[in-house]
């Protein structure tokens, strides 16, 4: 499937992405695995974007892989150490509470008939 813009990222559904993972981003490019572009997921990635535009490359990589290698270094499993990362922790954060708090289209069917 070719990269489609979206507002603000671009999303390339069934592109390479790491064994194990369903979705990465890179810059604005959000790539995930074919099928997996989940509310969820597009949230969670389009967190990463904003943390890429905030931090930079040098700064959201330094930042992303020295709390990766800290982890590992306190023995902590690839798992382990991925679920510590701050910058997951924000995007798992936030993408649950956007999730939990999104008006769902049913509902505001029912209000209005």
């Amino acid at each position: 499937m070719p990269v489609e813009q979206r507002d603000g990222y671009r999303l390339w559904e069934g592109g390479p992405v790491p064994k194990g993972a369903d979705g990465i981003t890179l810059g604005s490019l959000v790539i995930v695995r074919h099928g997996k572009a989940t509310p969820y997921m597009l949230r969670h990635e389009l967190v990463h974007v904003r943390q890429w535009r905030r931090y930079g490359v040098v700064g959201f990589s330094a930042r992303y892989l020295g709390h990766y290698l800290l982890w590992r270094l306190r023995r902590k499993g690839h798992r382990g150490a991925y679920l510590r990362i701050p910058m997951e922790i924000e995007a798992d954060w936030v993408a649950r509470r956007q999730l939990s708090t999104a008006v769902r289209d049913e509902l505001s069917q029912r209000v209005a008939s």
